[in-house]
């Protein structure tokens, strides 16, 4: 799915749940990243998947993003946490580049759960994530509406052999674990839409 696909879907979720008015407000007053800034998340990641760009040249960020003095926050994504309940932002340009190092944040979790999956929760970290967080390349693209503390969203540019170039990796809290949920950006979008945007529903 493109990600002009994707936001015209999104709409269409947030009217048929009553919400038009929250979705018309935010795509009123928010504008896109500038060509600037396209460059430069170009340059940081030469891989920037295009949808994700077509999704950031309509709306640059609903994570407390400032549009004209107005601050606003917007549940955007989802993921596989709570079946797809369990809602997200999308983050700015400025957002991803001030976050374009959090890949090492998980150094210590590398270290320490390298042991046997938990009986309930799985392995902490997936097969597909290489293992040597100094190595990682991650883009940060959303953080949930526990300010990420809870959950954050990455597209993996440095996949361990069993991976893909461009999946999706999902971090989820207590217990932390590192886990796949899609192979690209764009079949993240079809998840999130085979769903039918089950994350808005937090605000019905």
């Amino acid at each position: 799915m493109t990600g002009k696909e994707y936001i015209e879907k999104l709409k269409k979720a947030y009217v048929e749940r009553g919400l038009a008015e929250e979705c018309n407000h935010l795509f009123s007053i928010a504008h896109g990243i500038s060509a600037a800034d396209r460059e430069l998340l170009l340059a940081e990641y030469p891989d920037f998947p295009e949808s994700l760009m077509e999704i950031l040249e309509a709306v640059d960020g609903t994570y407390w993003r400032d549009y004209g003095g107005e601050k606003v926050t917007f549940y955007f994504f989802g993921s596989d946490v709570d079946d797809g309940e369990y809602p997200y932002y999308l983050f700015s340009a400025k957002d991803i580049m001030d976050n374009k190092d959090a890949a090492s944040n998980f150094g210590d979790l590398f270290y320490y759960f390298l042991e046997e999956p938990d009986e309930v929760f799985g392995p902490f970290i997936d097969e597909r994530i290489h293992m040597n967080a100094d190595e990682l390349r991650w883009l940060n693209f959303s953080d949930c509406m526990n300010n990420g503390g809870t959950s954050s969203l990455f597209v993996d540019f440095t996949p361990s052999e069993k991976g893909v170039r461009g999946q999706i990796v999902r971090f989820l809290h207590d217990p932390d674990q590192l886990s796949v949920i899609a192979d690209s950006f764009d079949e993240f979008l079809d998840m999130l839409a085979a769903k039918d945007f089950r994350f808005i529903d937090i605000d019905d």
